[in-house]
């Protein structure tokens, strides 16, 4: 049984990251969880391109950033192709109207990417009551205020060389901004204070790098040291932690003063899921390579490899696509749409099947059921229990990068093309 200053700071932190509708990449309580235990919020389960569609808005360039809602306003991130200019939107919940969208930074030489799995404008924007903070790794981090639009401060001097673009989204924790700066050349986390952009602390990476593949060869340049992943700030033992997954490790740090407090080395690259946290243990995707997902206990100091690592699975382990824990469950689909639930205690899987489709977003829980988004714009959405059961297949044109989010009654969602919100008509 946790102990009331625990319970306390659980508390907090739920109620710190809860101000907004969908404050971050993975919603209020950072896990992808809309709402919990018989408090229905009147999703849809059901929609299409002419069916429970409120309104529909074309969002120029490319994003696969998650929209962030707060009240009336949902904020993006967005793109062109050639990376040279970033931009910030913010849309009217109500109507769909495009209320700003202004170019915050310039690159006259951006990184090519080499693949279409990423884009200019991935990290999604993180959100609190009267501000809004966006984030393209390297290309420039910024501070806005929601009411005037005013931008409050800009930072475009972290360096990093991220090679494929950026990936890890910003996280809030007290009066810190906390970005997760993973690249070819450098790889390290740093917290500015979130009033005025300026550096409160940095740390470095740890891992120990060889750049040999799984099968002992040389791999591509820099991809053994790329890593995607949003860390996670949860309560243990009386404090916050941040959980972050990197490549070749994943770690334990003091958000307060980035602290490395442990580590757990793991030998993959290129993690994108977030991490999990439950009754003190940690479940973390570690991403291409031999891939898989690890349980480790989040109170131990050091490298814990052999003395917190619970259980690892193996089988149908996603790289990009977060998962989700429900009731003791893990549910997770993988790159190539393999959906699995595994025994959170013991990490056995209870089933596995094919939902169909390449996946980069990751899924959603709300009203008692679990929603899944593919490239290709197909919805799966599937009953969390210990038997495989479908309860409808949905399809929107453009196909899904950005993951969803929720507000009220409605799903924000945003595909390769174009915003919706979607919600059950009277």
């Amino acid at each position: 049984m946790k102990c009331p200053a625990q319970l306390l700071l659980t508390l907090l932190l739920l109620l710190g990251v809860a101000r907004a509708d969908w404050p971050d990449f993975r919603g209020p309580t950072q896990g992808g969880r809309a709402n919990s235990g018989t408090n229905l919020l009147g999703l849809p389960l059901t929609w299409s391109e002419t069916n429970n569609v409120v309104w529909k808005t074309s969002i120029p360039h490319l994003g696969w950033s998650t929209p962030v809602v707060l009240g009336h306003q949902i904020w993006l991130t967005t793109a062109p192709e050639n990376g040279h200019d970033f931009f910030a939107l913010c849309v009217d919940a109500d109507s769909g109207t495009i209320l700003l969208n202004e170019r915050l930074f310039h690159c006259d030489a951006p990184e090519p990417l080499g693949n279409d799995l990423n884009c200019y404008a991935s990290p999604s924007p993180v959100l609190e009551s009267g501000r809004v903070y966006v984030h393209f790794g390297s290309y420039g981090t910024a501070c806005l205020d929601t009411s005037s639009f005013k931008v409050l401060w800009r930072r475009d001097d972290l360096p990093c060389r991220h090679y494929r673009g950026p990936g890890s989204s910003p996280v809030l924790f007290n009066d810190l901004l906390i970005l997760t700066m993973d690249g070819v050349d450098v790889q390290y986390l740093v917290a500015l204070d979130k009033r005025t952009g300026k550096t409160v602390w940095k740390t470095d990476r740890t891992a120990e790098w060889n750049d040999l593949g799984p099968d002992g060869k040389p791999m591509a340049e820099g991809d053994l040291r790329k890593a995607y992943s949003t860390p996670l700030i949860v309560p243990v033992n009386g404090t916050h932690q941040m959980i972050s997954v990197g490549a070749k490790a994943a770690y334990g740090y003091d958000p307060v003063d980035g602290r490395e407090i442990w580590k757990l080395p793991h030998g993959d690259f290129s993690a994108a899921a977030r991490p999990l946290f439950a009754n003190g243990i940690a479940y973390l995707c570690t991403g291409g390579g031999k891939g898989g997902m690890l349980a480790v206990r989040a109170d131990g100091h050091g490298n814990v490899a052999d003395t917190h690592l619970v259980w690892r699975s193996a089988r149908g382990i996603p790289r990009m696509p977060s998962p989700l824990l429900v009731d003791g469950l893990i549910f997770l689909v993988n790159d190539g749409g393999i959906g699995s639930c595994l025994d959170a205690a013991t990490g056995d899987q209870i089933w596995q099947e094919r939902l169909g489709g390449q996946y980069a977003a990751s899924p959603v829980y709300a009203d008692g059921r679990i929603y899944f988004f593919n490239q290709t714009g197909t919805s799966t959405v599937i009953n969390p229990s210990k038997r495989f059961e479908v309860l409808s297949t949905n399809k929107l044109d453009g196909g899904f990068m950005a993951s969803p989010a929720v507000t009220g009654k409605a799903f924000i969602l945003r595909t390769k093309t174009h915003l919706y919100r979607i919600e059950s008509k009277p």
